[in-house]
């Protein structure tokens, strides 16, 4: 009887294509050391993604180094423990922050396009590594089509759907939210943006657009910044983001 073949199979060959966990090598019945270890450590890497303390402050500041005004909020959820057991304290500004948004919102500041949003959401690590890069690549590009920004808003202890309210009490006409990505065991990092034209209150889901995966390992800050563009022009145009928005 011949022995088995120890030519790498089609999983093996696909490994090199994706981080996700496919064609794992065995040890007898069970996973070998490495791939064991390898998962305690991704595991660990998306626990500390999560309850990593966001630092607004530095990401104001470095934002003020690029000559950016700022607004920090925080949601109804006062800390981490709430805003993971209670998603919707995530989705609402306390009072505070709303009377810093109104009072913010000038006369001069009616009709402006865009109210960027960046926020922790379920990965502190994503934000940290992508939000600001990120807006180096888009900012200018938003520019160059005369689209007017609010302050970009730092939201504390925040859900996607924050940024219905933020767009509303600023005036815009979209909101643009930068949101870490629930964590999975192949990337902790990975940002999300969510689109809303119209933005206000008790929208839905269905009627947001959104880029997912921005890291380094997966879509670059450029390439995400091409879409969104791509994507507000046709929100502008059309009147509506959602399911109906179909871009290429």
């Amino acid at each position: 009887m011949s022995l088995p073949s120890k030519r790498p199979g089609r999983l093996h060959q696909l490994k090199a294509f994706t981080p996700a966990r496919i064609g794992l090598d065995r040890a007898g019945s069970s996973l070998t050391t490495r791939d064991v270890l390898a998962f305690d450590r991704d595991h660990a890497l998306a626990r500390d993604a999560v309850h990593l303390p966001y630092d607004a402050a530095l990401i104001e500041d470095q934002l003020a180094m690029r000559q950016l005004k700022t607004l920090q909020v925080h949601s109804t959820a006062m800390d981490r423990a709430a805003y993971l057991k209670r998603p919707d304290l995530g989705r609402r500004l306390d009072a505070d922050s709303r009377t810093l948004l109104t009072d913010a919102r000038s006369p001069a500041q009616d009709g402006v396009d865009l109210a960027v949003v960046v926020a922790d959401g379920l990965s502190t690590r994503a934000v940290d590594t992508n939000a600001v890069a990120f807006l180096d690549e888009f900012l200018p590009m938003a520019s160059t089509r005369g689209w007017r920004c609010a302050a970009v808003v730092i939201a504390t202890q925040a859900r996607v759907a924050i940024a219905d309210e933020i767009g509303d009490l600023l005036g815009a006409r979209l909101s643009v939210i930068l949101i870490g990505e629930r964590p999975g065991l192949s990337a902790a990092d990975s940002m999300g943006i969510y689109v809303t034209y119209a933005p206000r209150r008790r929208r839905t889901d269905a009627e947001r657009n959104c880029i997912s995966n921005i890291r380094p390992g997966g879509l670059s800050h450029r390439v995400a910044a091409e879409h969104l563009v791509r994507l507000v022009a046709g929100a502008f145009t059309r009147e509506m983001t959602g399911v109906a928005l179909k871009v290429t």
